[in-house]
């Protein structure tokens, strides 16, 4: 997977978790939740849509590493 497809990825999930947000609005190291107003529910929804997304499994040790845009994007391009 690419850094593109990631970002693709990670826009399609978001935007079926919480329509309203806007991932381009987010730094590259800002937190999504603070950013885009998840709530922990919303945050769990959104890694266990990449994963099904994906077909990775991601463990809950894992979960602060999807905390950021740019720590998604590298948790999925290597994962792939």
């Amino acid at each position: 997977m690419t850094n593109v497809e990631a970002l693709q990825l990670m826009r399609s999930v978001l935007a079926k978790v919480a329509p309203e947000a806007d991932l381009g609005e987010v730094a590259a190291g800002e937190s999504l939740q603070e950013a885009l107003d998840l709530d922990s529910f919303d945050f769990l929804t959104f890694v266990i849509g990449l994963a099904e997304s994906t077909g990775i499994e991601i463990p809950d040790r894992d979960f602060a590493k999807l905390s950021t845009v740019e720590g998604c994007v590298a948790y999925l391009t290597s994962a792939h």
